[in-house]
């Protein structure tokens, strides 16, 4: 395998398959922070080249200089992580989303879960979208076949969507036609939000313990979570206008119903110029 280096344990027993990468899906790192944690104090087994898999001026290292010497390099990196809950062995691909050679990339995966004996691979995802942060994180679900999906997380959208592909789709989309059970869970983020969204990722970690029962522990992710909760109430109640878009949010969120297109885009625009600043945002969406 030309892009992987394996360091192959011979114990494993019918391991699972978590991915999460950086980029496309990955809004508020809620994804990449959900699989980290589940990663946490595990062994690495697997590392990518990322001379071939990164575009070094779009991914630059990061440079340390001390005292006016530059001292070290930190490079993008990509590496599977065996993690082991109970009886239950997890190995976590997650980092940086490649910028090269995704079907060469997908085609070695797809050989290296079968050559571990992977038995299903779950993707995770996070994407912005019109929700509220006064709500519980909204799950999207995708799956190879039906009855896949736990927790009852529901498959969607329904009908035909049309989006650009993320690397994580493409390599669930391989893994799917070699035969391997795959699902993906996607937790909506409210799109006026830029930066880490805890809540997010503390949400798609409730959903990986659901699917494969187990008790992973939040870590760091209840506090953090706790505490963008109060910064978002305390930015909203300071804000006439900040205040009535949350609740019009919340309003659509309890009726399970979306504002029409239109009308969206142009609420979403005028908002983030006007107000996205003083919800932690740069006033852009992920």
């Amino acid at each position: 395998m030309a892009l992987i280096k394996l360091t192959a344990p011979d114990d494993l027993h019918e391991p699972s398959m978590l991915v999460a990468l950086d980029g496309w899906v990955d809004a508020g790192s809620a994804a990449t922070n959900a699989a980290e944690r589940v990663a946490e104090g595990g062994a690495i087994i697997a590392e990518f080249d990322g001379d071939a898999l990164f575009d070094y001026r779009a991914r630059r290292p990061a440079l340390e200089i001390r005292d006016g010497r530059p001292r070290t390099l930190t490079w993008s990196k990509l590496t599977i992580t065996r993690s082991t809950y109970g009886a239950r062995d997890i190995l976590v691909l997650t980092g940086a989303e490649p910028d090269f050679r995704w079907r060469e990339l997908s085609k070695e995966l797809v050989a290296l879960v079968q050559k571990l004996g992977v038995v299903q691979w779950i993707s995770l995802g996070a994407i912005p979208a019109a929700v509220p942060h006064t709500r519980p994180v909204p799950i999207l679900g995708t799956a190879s076949k039906p009855g896949l999906l736990k927790g009852n997380v529901q498959a969607g959208p329904t009908g035909t969507l049309r989006v650009p592909a993320a690397c994580i789709s493409v390599l669930d989309v391989a893994v799917s036609k070699a035969g391997i059970p795959a699902v993906g869970y996607f937790a909506q983020i409210p799109h006026y939000l830029n930066g880490p969204y805890a809540t997010a990722a503390l949400a798609l970690l409730e959903v990986v313990n659901r699917h494969l029962e187990v008790e992973i522990p939040p870590g760091g992710l209840a506090n953090e979570a706790m505490l963008l909760r109060q910064r978002l109430d305390t930015a909203a109640a300071s804000d006439e206008s900040t205040r009535q878009y949350v609740e019009r949010l919340e309003a659509m969120t309890d009726e399970a119903r979306l504002p029409e297109g239109d009308d969206l885009i142009a609420d979403i625009e005028r908002f983030l110029r006007e107000r996205g600043n003083d919800l932690g945002g740069s006033g852009r969406p992920n």
